[in-house]
């Protein structure tokens, strides 16, 4: 699998201009559950720090 890193501007991009949740957009991809999780951890961090995520989605 590629770097994982090289996803997460594809990820944003599909949630942000797509409104595809996390999920859908990995699945898209073709990203594992379990190669996404720290994936996720990282947009839960941006989402929260621009204000996207609702304050009880934690």
């Amino acid at each position: 699998m590629a770097d994982k890193e090289n996803y997460r501007m594809a990820i944003d991009i599909l949630c942000c201009h797509l409104g595809m949740s996390f999920d859908e957009a990995c699945a898209e991809l073709g990203l594992a559950d379990d190669e996404n999780q720290k994936l996720k951890e990282v947009s839960d961090v941006q989402q929260s720090l621009m204000g996207l995520l609702p304050e009880d989605s934690k």
